[in-house]
């Protein structure tokens, strides 16, 4: 049962995350990337640490995956999909939210892999 779980962990994440490693850890690297998302006391926001896990785990192999890097997966798919639902209208390119998705692995407006 736990390997079915990883499983649909892993295919959940995949379908997700839409971006590269390097295109993502290149995204951190950004003024606007460091700028979205909540920020607890003036340091990193959520949203940019869980980048840098995200870009950690897409460069494992999935065999290497640890049961924090599960979790973690786990919460960047109920975050995007959470995220996602509240999509503003017009256009969303240069907005908070794109921003704040894409610290989170997906860019919206990215519609193939």
């Amino acid at each position: 049962m736990e390997a079915d779980a990883e499983r649909q962990t892993w295919d959940e994440f995949r379908e997700v995350v839409n971006m590269t490693p390097s295109r993502l850890d290149d995204w951190l690297g950004t003024a606007e990337s460091r700028d979205a998302g909540q920020h607890d006391g003036g340091g990193e926001s959520t949203g940019h640490a869980s980048g840098r896990q995200i870009v950690d785990i897409l460069r494992k192999k999935k065999g290497d995956l640890s049961d924090p890097d599960h979790q973690h997966m786990r919460k960047v798919v109920g975050y995007v999909r959470r995220h996602l639902a509240q999509r503003p209208s017009g256009d969303v390119r240069d907005t908070t939210w794109r921003h704040s998705l894409m610290n989170w692995g997906h860019d919206p407006l990215d519609t193939g892999k």
